[in-house]
């Protein structure tokens, strides 16, 4: 393992913990994305199907269980727990994500590695992690007021996803035969997709001021 993909595993559990943190201590999950999360829920269900077949390392299946515990876990307390679901803003979380889960699971029938169910369980969840953030990003963008929890979580989601990048990179010229097309252009369009809210994000921390997004 090379130092970009711990960074960017790293990055991506801290924004996990920023999260739960959020939802924990302050009992809110105001400007958080329920359909976000139950994206996020879906793509590590499906793509980590051989947490029980295929062992790799102790790091692999702690990091699997984490993502998997903490995704199903954010879900249930912004739907289910009495304190937290009263912050939720299901008025402005309005994107229909589930249009975004058939267009994934078709172009993983049809553009994949090799025909077999986990296989395209776990091209599938790649495409659909891509765009998983949009209902966030759209949320954002409606409520413009971000707290810095929530402001820190959906750049750290960025953060990762970029630092995963540079490992592709990294691997490319270091490991004979590394080509994942499919990995790199979804973590290409996944990273695009945040180049909106970096900017800002860049320009609050930059000035001093609270983050907003344009309208």
């Amino acid at each position: 393992m090379n130092i970009f993909r711990l960074a960017g595993d790293m990055t991506h559990l801290a924004s996990v913990l920023v999260l739960l943190l959020k939802i924990h201590t302050i009992k809110s999950c105001a400007g958080i994305s329920l359909k976000t999360q139950e994206l996020y829920a879906i793509v590590f269900a499906t793509r980590y199907l051989d947490i029980f077949t295929d062992y790799i390392s102790l790091y692999n299946t702690v990091m699997k269980l984490i993502f998997l515990g903490s995704s199903f876990s954010i879900v249930w307390y912004i739907r289910h727990h009495k304190i937290v679901r009263r912050s939720y803003d299901k008025d402005q979380d309005t994107f229909r994500h589930f249009f975004l889960v058939l267009p994934c699971l078709l172009l993983a029938l049809l553009v994949h590695e090799k025909f077999t169910f986990k296989e395209v369980m776990w091209t599938f969840s790649i495409y659909l992690e891509a765009v998983a953030i949009l209902p966030q990003l759209i949320l954002l963008q409606r409520t413009r007021n971000i707290d810095n929890l929530t402001g820190q979580y959906v750049f750290l989601l960025g953060a990762y996803r970029a630092l995963y990048i540079l490992n592709w990179i990294y691997r490319y010229f270091t490991e004979p035969h590394y080509v994942h097309w499919i990995t790199w252009i979804a973590g290409l369009v996944q990273t695009l997709l945040y180049a909106d809210f970096f900017y800002y994000y860049f320009q609050s921390w930059k000035n001093n001021v609270k983050l907003e997004l344009p309208a």
